[in-house]
């Protein structure tokens, strides 16, 4: 068993996840704020979401900073790539004028900055950890040591999650306590192999690449999954009644609204 209570992922054992909600703000609120940013994380408060997830990766200099794509010009006024630039030049760009003027002034903030705001919200998080080519062990060390560092105990939920194995692992082997989540596009052939071996609790899809059939067999194995990006209600409804246990979404307030309504 974990610490907080989730246990990894064990064949014909149903993990049960208390306090995850079903409804979790992708980027924060990808759809009412930009992506990865702490206006973001509080707009997500603000539309009514319980959960956030968000991006992380390592400036040139080690820092574990929010942003998704490993350059810069999607989603700030900066170009290049993320892991050429110190923490400090990337804090001078603005990562929030490209979303709407309200939100110019916006930085890519640091992990650090991300707990701050979570903890004063008490916003639970899934960080995915999302290293630039060739930095997978790196990142999942620095970010697992920086949560262990700066996340309180007790306070909001945590969730570990990536697409790359290598990355888990070295969070498995800094910080184990903290619930790990295996990302993928559809469900990978070794599914089971692979959350055992990394002591995974939850396994984390594509809701395009992933079917109805395929939704029913892993909540039978007890696979606890969570799905990303559903941003329709109709939707959203069909995929929870398929199994799936929590959604990515970047509209929580229209998700949220929708499935009260049912």
């Amino acid at each position: 068993m974990r610490e907080d209570g989730w246990a990894h992922w064990l064949p014909r054992r149903r993990t049960g996840l208390p306090g995850l909600a079903t409804i979790v703000g992708h980027r924060g609120a990808a759809g009412r704020a930009p992506e990865n940013t702490l206006a973001g994380l509080r707009t997500a408060h603000q539309l009514g979401a319980t959960w956030v997830e968000f991006d992380v990766m390592l400036s040139r200099d080690g820092v574990p900073v929010l942003i998704h794509d490993e350059t810069l010009q999607r989603t700030t006024d900066g170009r290049g790539r993320v892991s050429r630039h110190s923490a400090a030049e990337l804090r001078r760009f603005d990562a929030g004028a490209w979303f709407a003027p309200d939100f110019a002034g916006q930085w890519i903030p640091t992990l650090e900055e991300a707990i701050a705001v979570l903890v004063e919200l008490g916003l639970h998080a899934n960080v995915e950890i999302k290293p630039a080519t060739g930095h997978e062990v790196e990142t999942g060390e620095v970010v697992s040591h920086t949560l262990q560092r700066l996340w309180p105990n007790p306070g909001p939920r945590l969730l570990l999650s990536s697409f790359e194995r290598e990355s888990l692992a070295a969070a498995q082997r800094i910080a184990p306590a903290i619930p790990r989540g295996l990302l993928a596009g559809a469900p990978p052939s070794d599914w089971a192999a692979a959350l055992r071996d990394l002591a995974c609790t939850t396994l984390h899809l594509d809701q395009g690449r992933v079917t109805s059939a395929a939704l029913r067999m892993l909540s039978a194995e007890g696979v606890p999954v969570l799905l990303y990006t559903v941003n329709d209600t109709a939707r959203a409804r069909q995929l929870l009644e398929a199994g799936a246990l929590a959604l990515f979404t970047d509209l929580p307030d229209v998700l949220l609204a929708g499935l009260a309504a049912q």
